[in-house]
C-alpha cells in the first residue's frame, strides 16, 4: 500500500550574507515536490521545512567584520532567508531557526542518546575551512588550500569530543548500495560509495567555547564546549518537528513516515549521507529515506560570488522577470545530475518560450472560442494516463527539469495541432470541425494548467481559472512582452 505522508526539506543555510539565487534554486524544488505530495496527499500529510544554520563561527565571523551584535546580525539575515518564501512563491510548512529553544533541546537530546562508545574527547590538530566547517586532511589538500573556498586552511590544535564514524562503515555502505537511503542521481551515490571505501574517519562534533567565541549550542554535562556546526545544523530535520518532547508531528513525518527526503547542494553529500545517519544510528533515530542532490548554477561560465561581483540577488531577478518565469527558468535550465548556468541570454530565451508557447497558445484558443463559438467549446475527455505516469515517474526521481520537458511537449503538440489545422480558417468551411479542434486544445490546456501547478502555481491557477468547464475566459498575457532596451 502506498504511503500517504510526505516530509521534504531543504538544506539550512549559513546567514552570515544575504541570499542569492543559488539558495534560491533548492528553495523552488523542495517547495515543487511539497506542492505535488499535497495534491496527492492532501494538505495535512506533507510537511515542507527550511530554515537557517545561526550556529556556525562563519556566522560570528561575518558579524565581527561588520560591526555588528552578532545576534542581531544573524537574526537580520534570518529574516531575509524567510522572505525568500514570499519572494519565489513558496510555500513552506515551518522556518526552523537554530537559536530557537526547541531546536537547542532537540539537538542536546539527540548527542544525548548517541552511545556513550561513539563520542569521545582527545586533543586534535588539522586542517579547518570556516566556509566549509570542515576539517581536511593533508590527504584532501597537500597545498593546504580548501579545494571549495580556494583560500588557505586554518590549522587548529584543541581539545574536542569525536564521533566514532569508523563504527557505521560498513553499516552505511550497505545502507545506501542497497538503496535504504536512496541517492539521487545515481553518480551522487557513487561518490559516496567511494568515499566510504576510501575508509571513514571519526570527526570532530564540538568546539572550544573560546574558539567559537561562546557562540553555539553548549555540549551536555560539558559547558567548556559548543556542538560542532554539522552535528548541530543536521539535528533540525527532527528538531523542528518536536523530536525534543516525542510530539504528534515527530511521530507522523518521522518515526512513522516511510518517506524522508533531503534536498541539498552536492557540496554537502557526505555531511548528510554519511555523517547524519550515523549520528541518527547511534541514537536508534529512524534515518532518511531519500535524498537529491542538485548542482549549481554558475553565471555567464563563473562561479557566483560577491568578489567577483555577479552574485544574482532572487528579488531582483523576480522583480524584472515575475515569480513564475524565474521558477521556470532555474526549474528547466538545471540539468538533473550536472551543474547548470546562468546567462542574460539563456534567460530571455526560457521566457520567450513561456511567453510565446505557453502564454500565446492560452490567449489564441480563448480569443478563438470567444470569436467563433461565444466562448462555449464542447466536452472532451481525453486520456492522459501515460502522461501522469510519465510525470509521476520524473518526480519521483526528483527531476523536475524532466517533468517540465514532458508537459512542454503539451504545449509544443497544442501548438502543432493549432498551426496543420489552422481553425481560424477550418471555421469558414467546417463550423463543426473547428469547434472540435479548439474542444481538444482546450483540453490539452487544461492538463498543462493542473500539471503546472506543482512548478508554476501562479500560472497554473490562472490557466485553471479560464479552461474551467466548456465555458472559456479571457485575460491579459500571462507572459507579457518584455521591453529589452
Amino acid at each position: 500500500m502506498e504511503n500517504k505522508t510526505y516530509y521534504i526539506t531543504t538544506s539550512i543555510p549559513y546567514v552570515n550574507a544575504s541570499p542569492h539565487l543559488g539558495f534560491g534554486l533548492e528553495y523552488i524544488q523542495t517547495d515543487a515536490f511539497g506542492r505535488y505530495y499535497r495534491k496527492k496527499y492532501g494538505e495535512d500529510n506533507v510537511r515542507t521545512q527550511t530554515g537557517s544554520d545561526e550556529n556556525s563561527l562563519k556566522n560570528v565571523q561575518a558579524a565581527e567584520k561588520a560591526g555588528e551584535d552578532v545576534s542581531a546580525f544573524v537574526e537580520r539575515h534570518a529574516e531575509e532567508f524567510k522572505k525568500l518564501e514570499d519572494i519565489l512563491g513558496c510555500e513552506y510548512t515551518d522556518f526552523i531557526r537554530t537559536r530557537e529553544e526547541r531546536h537547542i533541546k532537540g539537538a542536546q537530546k539527540l548527542w544525548a542518546s548517541c552511545k556513550s562508545e561513539d563520542i569521545y574527547k582527545k586533543s586534535y590538530k588539522g586542517l579547518y575551512c570556516v566556509g566549509c566547517e570542515s576539517f581536511y586532511t593533508e590527504k584532501d589538500c597537500p597545498d593546504g588550500i580548501c579545494p571549495i573556498h580556494k583560500k588557505p586552511l586554518d590549522v587548529i590544535e584543541e581539545e574536542n569530543y569525536f564521533f566514532r564514524l569508523s563504527n557505521y562503515q560498513q553499516q552505511l555502505k550497505k545502507l545506501i548500495s542497497e538503496d535504504k537511503i536512496k541517492i539521487y542521481p545515481e553518480t551522487r551515490k557513487n561518490e559516496m560509495l567511494a568515499f566510504i571505501d576510501a575508509g571513514l574517519e571519526d570527526f570532530s562534533i564540538s568546539r572550544s567555547q573560546e574558539r567559537a567565541r561562546h557562540w553555539g549550542v553548549p555540549v551536555p554535562g560539558d559547558d567548556s564546549q559548543v556542538m560542532y556546526v554539522w552535528f548541530d545544523a543536521l539535528s533540525n530535520y527532527i528538531t523542528a518537528l518536536g523530536y525534543a518532547d516525542d510530539s504528534d508531528q515527530y511521530t507522523k513525518f518521522w518515526v512513522n513516515n516511510n518517506r524522508r527526503v533531503h534536498i541539498l547542494g552536492k557540496d554537502i553529500t557526505r555531511f548528510h549521507a554519511i555523517y547524519w545517519p550515523a549520528m541518527l544510528l547511534s541514537a536508534s533515530v529512524s534515518l532518511p529515506t531519500e535524498m537529491y542532490v542538485h548542482g549549481f548554477f554558475t553565471v555567464e561560465g563563473e562561479k557566483m560570488s560577491k568578489s567577483i561581483g555577479n552574485v544574482i540577488h532572487p528579488k531582483d531577478f523576480v522583480e524584472e522577470y515575475g515569480v513564475d518565469a524565474v521558477r521556470y527558468f532555474l526549474l528547466r535550465e538545471m540539468p538533473y545530475a550536472s551543474d547548470g548556468d546562468i546567462s542574460k541570454e539563456r534567460v530571455e530565451i526560457r521566457y520567450a518560450e513561456l511567453a510565446n508557447q505557453l502564454g500565446n497558445l492560452v490567449s489564441r484558443i480563448a480569443a478563438m472560442a470567444h470569436k467563433y463559438f461565444d466562448g462555449t467549446l464542447n466536452t472532451v475527455e481525453s486520456d492522459w494516463s501515460k502522461e501522469y505516469a510519465e510525470l509521476d515517474q520524473a518526480i519521483s526521481i526528483y527531476n523536475l527539469k524532466e517533468y517540465l520537458d514532458i508537459i512542454f511537449s503539451v504545449v509544443n503538440r497544442a501548438n502543432d495541432l493549432v498551426d496543420k489545422t489552422e481553425p481560424y480558417k477550418l471555421v469558414k468551411t467546417d463550423e463543426k470541425a473547428a469547434k472540435d479542434v479548439l474542444s481538444e486544445i482546450a483540453d490539452m490546456i487544461r492538463f498543462i494548467g493542473d500539471t503546472l501547478e506543482p512548478v508554476l502555481p501562479t500560472t497554473a491557477k490562472e490557466i485553471q481559472k479560464r479552461y474551467n468547464g466548456d465555458v472559456i475566459q479571457m485575460g491579459e498575457s500571462l507572459f507579457p512582452r518584455r521591453d529589452k532596451s
